[in-house]
């Protein structure tokens, strides 16, 4: 399928792409991945360091003429979202991802593709690899645990890297160069569940919410698209007005940091109301083809009766709580920048409902740029907890990175661009976590960062896919760049 691009100049960076993509390295799941990186330095002569978190580090010494210019940290991670269509037969700890050439596109067969961000890795092979392209001393850092978190950019430790200038390749607007990101948490609200046997005349069925497109939940949370753990919560709540029915448990999204597209709700009522619930699914269908119009157009709730009854419910309390929750937990564009036009400064994601033996647990991702922002919606969301005697816990928070208007990489990134396309690139911020904000913190700011990459479309969805004009530019922008640092 790849021999379409061999007269690409990113051809070699496409077949390393392809190599690391016959590998599973999902988040938590990398240490294939990891050991594969520390075989391809030794086969290359070139120094390695392999972390606890299994973060690599390959070194290698400036070409002819570049023995005295500054150490450039070139950075990426190496695992990627693991998101497949409902009806894609694909097991991610094990499969390779299948790639389809299409025109101008490689995207994945039903998955995600790894693009995000295995296509930085594959660029920074080619260049260790390579006899003949110049470029300063290098150091490759590719992280783990990106997409859960930024664990394995936490577990850096600075003493092993002597670079002082980062250029991060995990962005995906080809013409942007980023400059600045926002910081995150994750939230988990825990609802203990007090369980209750379920009335054997009640009939049981699956509310099923689909056809949402989902996305990235800091890049795409602007675009208003549907989220099915909210949907599913408003519907809900909107039934319980006009007929009675229990709770056996409530499930929608797949990824925190993923818009989530799917919701399953497990619910029981009497024979009786079984036309309400089909009248109240048709009405719901209809509102949200209107507020969902141009958005999310194949959005749709359905009933599916189980054949199977179901023994237990959630206590009423406990359904009354849960649905409250899921009511007013905060969701979406918070807070929009007044600095930079178009970026959103602060939102939340409720990516994740999963009810389990002991509790509902609701799984968000909080965003910003601005810190006190941030903690307000913490604040918010505590609150929530609080009233209706949940627990509520935080993890992989990581800070923001600001803004610094004397970069000098900047500075070269831009010249470069536009020697090579005649216009210079856009500078921009954005709404989503990068590993620059670990770092610009573990060093203290004495790094001077930025971060490009070519167009990769809805990441983080079975949808994703990769220009592949666009990653050939970005390749030959690479190359120009490391030539013009000395």
């Amino acid at each position: 399928m790849l021999e379409k691009l061999k007269d690409l100049n990113s051809f070699k960076a496409f077949k390393y792409f392809k190599e690391m993509n016959e590998i599973p390295r999902g988040s938590g799941n990398e240490k294939a991945i990891s050991d594969w990186l520390v075989k391809f330095a030794k086969e290359h002569n070139l120094k390695v360091i392999q972390d606890k978190a299994l973060n690599i580090i390959i070194s290698k010494p400036g070409t002819s003429g570049y023995e005295n210019a500054p150490n450039i940290i070139i950075q990426g991670h190496m695992d990627m979202v693991c998101e497949k269509n409902i009806d894609a037969k694909h097991d991610f700890l094990k499969d390779p991802i299948e790639f389809i050439v299409e025109g101008d596109n490689l995207r994945a067969n039903g998955t995600t593709l790894g693009a995000d961000d295995g296509i930085a890795v594959a660029f920074s092979l080619v260049v260790l690899a390579s006899d003949d392209i110049a470029h300063p001393p290098i150091e490759l850092l590719v992280t783990t645990g990106e997409e859960i978190g930024m664990i394995g950019a936490q577990a850096v430790d600075p003493k092993n890297l002597n670079g002082k200038i980062l250029i991060n390749i995990d962005s995906e607007e080809e013409g942007k160069l980023l400059v600045s990101c926002a910081g995150g948490v994750r939230e988990k609200i825990k609802l203990k569940i007090d369980w209750e046997k379920a009335d054997k005349s009640f009939i049981s069925v699956t509310i099923r919410l689909r056809g949402l497109k989902g996305g990235h939940s800091g890049m795409e949370i602007n675009k208003e698209r549907g989220n099915a753990n909210k949907i599913m919560g408003r519907f809900l709540m909107d039934l319980k007005s006009v007929i009675d029915f229990k709770i056996n448990s409530i499930s929608g999204g797949a990824k925190n940091n993923a818009i989530p597209r799917d919701a399953d709700a497990i619910i029981l009522f009497r024979e009786d109301d079984k036309k309400r619930v089909i009248e109240k699914l048709s009405q719901w269908n209809s509102t949200l083809k209107n507020e969902l119009n141009g958005i999310d157009p194949d959005v749709n709730l359905a009933i599916e009766i189980m054949s199977t009854k179901v023994n237990k419910i959630f206590s009423e309390g406990t359904a009354t709580k849960a649905l409250q929750i899921l009511f007013l937990i905060p969701n979406g564009v918070k807070s929009m920048s007044m600095a930079i036009a178009g970026l959103v400064q602060s939102s939340t994601n409720i990516g994740i409902i999963e009810t389990n033996d002991e509790n509902i647990v609701f799984d968000s991702a909080i965003r910003s740029s601005v810190k006190s922002l941030k903690k307000a919606i913490r604040d918010e969301t505590i609150v929530i907890a609080e009233m209706v005697g949940a627990t509520i816990e935080f993890e992989a928070d990581y800070p923001e990175w600001e803004y610094n208007k004397d970069s000098k990489i900047m500075v070269v990134l831009q010249d470069v661009y536009k020697n090579l396309y005649g216009k210079r690139p856009e500078i921009s911020a954005i709404h989503a976590g990068l590993e620059c904000g670990l770092f610009s913190e573990k060093f203290e700011g004495n790094i001077d960062q930025i971060s490009f990459g070519p167009n990769i479309y809805d990441v983080h969805t079975p949808g994703e896919h990769l220009s592949i004009s666009s990653t050939d530019r970005t390749w030959n922008y690479l190359v120009e760049i490391l030539k013009e640092i000395k």
